[in-house]
């Protein structure tokens, strides 16, 4: 996966947008036309604060269904996503929770996102929504069939879960990308605003061989100078809201100060390195 060609940058940062209830979740509103306010108002937010792309959950229709969505909501998304597509230049990505990799790659395909983030694509995982198995036969079969190039982000024991078994970070991530053919992978911590530790990310790259490896949670521009040494890109959401609060909407104030943290890092990291490799080859003279 080259984030370059997708994200104009080789260290993507990702905002979320959380999307209100939507119709057929139990605490749907009842007006389509408040969640695409709402919506738009956080692509735009994110966009103008400077990260180089976007993925929409339908984050507040929990409780999930652990695999197949109803068309309804498969609708509204594409609906949505479409509407910000024409509201933003930043590429836009897709998940549909909890586990409808197949819908998201649907929606993606045909409203032209570049890109799906799966929570379960391989092994078995256990969640408040039950048993989730990895369906990485079907999803890679089915954006064949679809002849898509949408690329597949996949977390790695994904949070608000455990795995049945005890595999390793190191085969986890491996067989996510050798056996899943994961075009990416997701290092997070076991809950929503929970960040992976440093170690852990250096494990998961190490695994990774060359195939980007993002933040999935608990990033903030207190922690993201030390996370992003050790990772690709990341994906951000709770710190880039109001308050830091989930349920609120996202902050352009905290987007900026988000972005300005790590592009600052990662141009000190630049810079470092370049002085090593100035001194290194003054020595070899």
């Amino acid at each position: 996966m080259d984030l370059n060609h997708i994200f104009k940058t080789a260290n993507p940062i990702i905002g979320v947008v959380h999307l209100l209830p939507l119709p057929a979740s139990p605490r749907w509103g009842g007006s389509l036309k408040a969640v695409i306010d709402r919506a738009e108002q956080e692509a735009t937010a994110l966009a103008s604060g400077g990260v180089d792309g976007i993925i929409v959950e339908n984050f507040f229709d929990a409780p999930f269904a652990k695999d197949r969505v109803d068309p309804a909501v498969v609708s509204a998304m594409s609906l949505i996503v479409q509407r910000l597509m024409h509201l933003v230049t930043v590429p836009i990505g897709i998940n549909v929770l909890r586990n409808d990799a197949q819908s998201a790659m649907a929606i993606a395909t045909c409203v032209q996102a570049h890109f799906i983030r799966v929570n379960v694509l391989t092994g078995v995982m256990a969640t408040d929504q039950g048993l989730i198995e990895g369906q990485a036969h079907q999803l890679l079969r089915y954006r064949r069939e679809l002849g898509s190039n949408v690329k597949i982000l996949a977390d790695v024991l994904v949070k608000h879960a455990r795995p049945l078994g005890s595999p390793n970070l190191t085969t986890a991530v491996q067989e996510t990308i050798e056996r899943g053919l994961a075009d990416g992978v997701i290092l997070s911590g076991w809950s929503t605003g929970s960040p992976p530790s440093l170690e852990d990310l250096e494990l998961a790259t190490a695994a990774a061989n060359g195939t980007p490896v993002f933040i999935g949670s608990g990033a903030d521009w207190e922690n993201i100078p030390t996370l992003i040494q050790a990772a690709d890109g990341v994906i951000v959401s709770s710190s880039l809201k109001r308050h830091g609060r989930i349920e609120q909407p996202v902050d352009p104030i905290r987007v900026s100060r988000f972005v300005e943290s790590m592009r600052r890092s990662l141009a000190m990291k630049g810079q470092a390195k370049s002085m090593s490799s100035v001194t290194a080859h003054s020595y070899s003279e």
